[in-house]
């Protein structure tokens, strides 16, 4: 069996963008190429990858199980394109800036993809505020940067990692038992308040504002690992970047819970870099992205 790398490429897309019509978008296809490719790449698997329903596309667990191979093969096609396609010698070290969130959440997951793509280039972090990254690609004290979702009339700037904001509550709370939650009970609990600085954390804001007393916001810090840290010590609970709890959520010590007007809030992490430059970098690492949004 033989299958077309363009048809798992679209299958990742489809995952990534949440439907066929964005993916289409995303791939500079039409929407019935992308549905095409779909379907040739279901039969060459023999199995169903997605359940369509009107405009909703579901994941089959079929599809969940192939996902991490596509993912996969796709590094492995991007990294075979590199060495059969290097038009120019790549430079030995690439320095990078990063938020604080960013290096502590983001490289690891990324770091060991490039050193595969990109295994005789040295790397060089530092970290700092969006400001101090933007100044920094500015000045070419960087080479590329990792900042919040923002845009710069000098840069070229591209959306690299959306991270979804959720509540969480430290295991043996008692929201987790609770079948409905109002914004009121939350409001009364001890909260960590991480803020930092995105437009997003105006909707966390937003949802307490029709309440006859404020929120009882006993800490409030610019650091996600303090405030991870503190719900883990039970001093109250906090609204968080998804990202920065994977590890606690998934071992149950964290317990993320479902707050009426908070969905689709999330953090975005754009890639900054000046014009023209580091091109081959860019478009690997946009493609790490698009695969980290979907795992």
């Amino acid at each position: 069996m033989t299958v077309n790398i363009e048809n798992v490429e679209a299958f990742v897309y489809v995952i990534h963008c949440g439907s066929f019509n964005k993916a289409a978008e995303a791939l500079y296809l039409s929407q019935p190429s992308v549905t095409a490719r779909i379907q040739s790449l279901e039969r060459d698997l023999d199995c169903r990858l997605f359940d369509r329903q009107g405009k909703t596309v579901r994941i089959t667990e079929e599809g969940k199980r192939f996902l991490p191979y596509a993912q996969q093969l796709l590094l492995t096609y991007q990294k075979g394109k590199l060495h059969v396609n290097r038009k120019r010698s790549l430079p030995e070290e690439i320095k990078i800036g990063c938020t604080v969130t960013v290096s502590n959440y983001v490289v690891p997951e990324l770091l060991p993809r490039l050193a595969h793509l990109f295994p005789n280039t040295h790397y060089k972090f530092v970290t700092g505020t969006t400001d101090e990254i933007v100044g920094k690609v500015l000045n070419k004290e960087v080479d590329i940067g990792f900042v919040r979702g923002v845009n710069h009339p000098n840069l070229h700037s591209v959306k690299f990692y959306e991270d979804p904001i959720s509540l969480y509550v430290y295991e043996g709370h008692p929201f987790i038992e609770l079948e409905r939650l109002s914004v009121a009970q939350i409001a009364q609990q001890p909260i960590v308040f991480f803020e930092c600085g995105a437009l997003d954390w105006l909707r966390v804001h937003r949802i307490f504002e029709n309440l006859d007393h404020p929120p009882n916001i006993r800490i409030q810090t610019d650091n996600s690992e303090m405030a991870k840290k503190l719900v883990l010590s039970k001093a109250g609970i906090s609204f968080l970047p998804g990202l920065s709890v994977k590890q606690e959520v998934a071992a149950g010590r964290l317990v993320p819970i479902r707050v009426p007007g908070t969905d689709g809030i999330a953090l975005q992490t754009n890639v900054i870099s000046n014009p023209g430059e580091h091109g081959q970098f860019l478009s690997e690492i946009i493609a790490i992205g698009k695969l980290l949004n979907v795992q």
